[in-house]
């Protein structure tokens, strides 16, 4: 079987992952965190792609698979490769662009050096959920008109290749996810004035982008969400069916159990 390359982020993914697949060839970034042990990684620069290429190619990887949170990398020219020297232009101007049109670059760069992208869920089905209650109450009419406008808020901003989340309490959006990520957005949302939020408590929304490629970004919640969604006061959470990673989906699940958070699978 074609062995696996697992570019590895931050975050539990990355080691779901590795454990699934022993024999797969981790790749780390040098100034990126990761949760992997150092002895299932091997570091890279990004200044030096050429020496990532061959590296994955010398260790018969003929798939990867990019999981976990990545910042955007900060490039030292002197440090540059003739491969990312050569692909510079063409990433730069990426870069200033949104995530999803980085992210598409990204899966191009890797498909022309003769690699096959596969996506976390494609390897590990039980990543996402089909639609339903996954846990907690069953939402009432008001906290579904609340994931009903919020699912129309990220519609309306999918275009603009913004963010995956959205908050919305009594119909009122209270907060868009953005390049800060989910714990940000839940952070100001907990930090409204009562005056502003009254006695409502609200939802999170997550969902892909429309036209979003799943097989890098995917919308994804965990047990920390899950927390952050209580301390921000929310009722509940609503994902996309089958196009979210549930991480640690065991813990997650309790947790909502614990709080009496529900959470939402819809098509």
């Amino acid at each position: 079987m074609a062995r696996l390359g697992i570019i590895a982020g931050g975050g539990g993914l990355p080691v779901a992952l590795a454990a699934a697949d022993p024999g797969a060839q981790c790749v780390g970034f040098e100034g990126i965190a990761t949760d992997l042990p150092s002895d299932r990684l091997q570091m890279h620069r990004f200044e030096r792609l050429g020496a990532l290429f061959d590296a994955l190619r010398g260790a018969g990887v003929t798939r990867v698979v990019m999981a976990g949170a990545m910042s955007r990398p900060a490039f030292d020219p002197a440090a540059l490769d003739p491969v990312t020297t050569a692909l510079l232009p063409r990433l730069t101007a990426a870069m200033q662009q949104g995530d999803d049109q980085l992210l598409r670059f990204v899966i191009t760069l890797f498909e022309d050096q003769g690699f096959e992208v596969v996506g976390a869920a494609d390897l590990l089905p039980d990543l996402t959920a089909a639609p339903g209650l996954l846990a907690g109450p069953e939402p009432g009419a008001s906290a579904r008109g609340d994931v009903a406008q919020a699912r129309a808020i990220l519609d309306a901003l999918s275009p603009l290749d913004v963010g995956q989340g959205c908050v919305v309490a009594g119909g009122l959006c209270l907060g868009v996810e953005t390049l800060q990520g989910t714990d940000a957005l839940l952070r100001f949302v907990g930090n409204t004035p009562a005056a502003l939020r009254g006695d409502r408590r609200g939802v999170l929304v997550k969902r892909p982008k429309a036209g979003q490629d799943l097989r890098v970004d995917m919308p994804a919640i965990g047990p920390d969400t899950i927390r952050a969604a209580v301390d921000a006061g929310l009722e509940g959470i609503a994902i996309a069916a089958r196009a979210t990673v549930l991480i640690d989906r065991p813990s997650l699940l309790s947790a909502c159990a614990e709080h009496g958070l529900f959470l939402l699978a819809e098509p």
